[in-house]
C-alpha cells in the first residue's frame, strides 16, 4: 500500500474513533424542574404559606384602598361645608394615604419586595435538596450536561429516554 493511503486510512479510523469516544464521553440528559417541584411534598407547604402571606398582604392593600375611597367620598359629601383651607388639608391627607398605599405595594409586592424575599427564603432549602439530588444523579449516570426542560424554550425536542426526573425523585425518596 502507498504510504499516504495508509496515513489517510489511519487518520479516518482515528477520527471516527475520536468522534465515537467524544460522543460517549459527553452524555446529555434533562429534568423537568416543574415536575420535580410539584411532586415534592414540601413544595405544597411552601405554596400554602406563600398564599396565606399574599392573601394577608392583599387584604392590607385593599384596606388602604378602601380608606382612600372613604376619605374621597367623605370629602365630596362635606365639600360645600368646608373652608378652602380645610378642603386642602383633607385633600393633602388623601394624597398622603395614596402615597402610603403605593409605598406599601412597592415594599411588599415590588421588585425584591417582602413577598419575593419570603418566596426565596422558603424555596431555598427545597431547591438545595433538589439540586443535591440532581448532582447525585448526574454523577451516577456520568452526565456531562443536564438541561431543565421547564427553564424555557431552549429545548425544542426531548427524547423521554433522556429524562432523568424520575431518578431525581428516587434520590429525594419520593414515590411517583
Amino acid at each position: 500500500m502507498h504510504k499516504s493511503f495508509k496515513l489517510l486510512i489511519l487518520s479516518v479510523l482515528f477520527g471516527s474513533w475520536l468522534c465515537s469516544y467524544q460522543a460517549e464521553a459527553q452524555t446529555f440528559g434533562y429534568v423537568d424542574s416543574e415536575f420535580l417541584l410539584n411532586k415534592h411534598p414540601d413544595y405544597k407547604l411552601v405554596q400554602d404559606e406563600l398564599e396565606a402571606l399574599k392573601d394577608q398582604w392583599k387584604k392590607e392593600a385593599q384596606n388602604l384602598d378602601q380608606e382612600i375611597k372613604e376619605m374621597r367620598a367623605s370629602l365630596k359629601a362635606e365639600e360645600v361645608l368646608l373652608t378652602e383651607e380645610m378642603y386642602q388639608e383633607r385633600l393633602e391627607a388623601i394624597r398622603e394615604k395614596e402615597k402610603e398605599a403605593v409605598a406599601f405595594n412597592n415594599r411588599v409586592f415590588g421588585i425584591n419586595g417582602q413577598y419575593y424575599q419570603k418566596q426565596m427564603e422558603l424555596m431555598q432549602p427545597l431547591q438545595s435538596k433538589i439540586f443535591d439530588a440532581i448532582d447525585k444523579v448526574c454523577k451516577r449516570f456520568r452526565l456531562a450536561v443536564l438541561f431543565d426542560k421547564a427553564a424555557g424554550p431552549t429545548m425544542i425536542y426531548t427524547d423521554p429516554r433522556h429524562d432523568y426526573s424520575e431518578f431525581v425523585l428516587q434520590e429525594l425518596g419520593i414515590e411517583n
